[in-house]
């Protein structure tokens, strides 16, 4: 934090700091003008110190600065707004909760092999060390810090409504492109047949009454994965969404997956270039707590869909 200290005639006199010079100057004038009531040149003194990559903070005593973030941290989830305006043929949309390493490594993998036609937008939870992140930010890559933290199914409805093109693609931060997995996914939804692709799912189990989910492969299924999760973002919004209920991601896509489903929406599994490395979401959570978050998200699965045999799927 860098500090200018002023005195009763308006003037910044003592300054220990190390920005540059004509930040200081702007910071004085800015001074001078909200001491003489001028909002509007008050303002736009601000705007031209954040154009030298400084915030300026009023202090009793004068102004502090200090360094502009490169992205927007915004405190709760409600303080978000549309992260460019942009428009892409798609967008691919991370929630990261901690383990920046994984976000950077995921976020590589798309500029490797993704169409530049495809924006990265991300979502990062809480506090946590950011470590060089702000590098990936780039033309089509943005973040967006939420200091507050926020529950996965609240994020995953904002990236829904921020996102700057009709398909958008949830994305774990553990999975990994090893090719272009964005094309086929693309080509899939554009039939209109589907109102999701992705590369993990399956169908309900009515033997076990809904309580498991099995893997059979490529095809029309019940439920898909948030791993990597192609979405019609028109069609998910109009089935509602995720649930914001949903504190953490397990179990919530297949709720979501049912809501689709309950919309006459149509569900596809394919067979993608992707890797998934440690899901650190899941084996380094604290058990109790996903545990806890888990059933909870599937308890209201079970309680709004089990036995309506009807919306699922016909291959079983």
């Amino acid at each position: 934090m860098q500090r200018g200290k002023s005195f009763g005639d308006g003037k910044s006199r003592h300054i220990t700091m190390s920005a540059p010079e004509v930040v200081v100057e702007l910071a004085r004038a800015r001074l001078a003008a909200r001491a003489a009531k001028d909002w509007a040149l008050a303002d736009q003194l601000r705007n031209k110190i954040a154009e030298h990559g400084f915030e300026v903070l009023d202090v009793a005593d004068g102004f502090e600065f200090k360094l502009k973030s490169p992205f927007p941290i915004v405190s709760r989830v409600g303080d978000v707004r549309k992260f460019t305006d942009k428009t892409f043929e798609s967008a691919i949309a991370i929630i990261a909760d901690g383990y920046i390493e994984d976000l950077s490594a995921a976020i590589s993998s798309i500029k490797e092999f993704a169409p530049t036609t495809c924006a990265i937008l991300v979502l990062i939870s809480g506090k946590p060390e950011l470590g060089s992140i702000a590098a990936a930010l780039d033309s089509r890559t943005f973040i967006t810090q939420i200091q507050e933290g926020v529950g996965w199914g609240e994020a995953a409805n904002a990236l829904l409504k921020f996102a700057p093109a009709p398909y958008v693609i949830i994305m774990d931060p553990s999975t990994r492109l090893l090719a272009d997995a964005i094309t086929p996914t693309l080509a899939a939804l554009a039939t209109g047949e589907w109102a999701a692709v992705g590369w993990r799912g399956g169908l309900i189990n009515i033997a076990d009454e809904w309580r498991s989910v099995d893997d059979k492969g490529v095809g029309s299924v019940d439920v898909l994965f948030s791993y990597f999760l192609g979405l019609n973002r028109e069609s998910a919004i109009e089935s509602g969404g995720f649930n914001n209920r949903a504190i953490y991601y397990r179990n919530a896509d297949i709720e979501f997956s049912l809501r689709l489903r309950q919309s006459r929406g149509n569900l596809l599994q394919i067979d993608l270039p992707l890797e998934q490395a440690r899901h650190h979401g899941y084996y380094d959570t604290d058990p109790t707590y996903r545990d806890e978050q888990s059933k909870k998200n599937y308890d209201r699965i079970l309680e709004r869909f089990r036995g309506k045999n009807e919306i699922l799927v016909e291959r079983r």
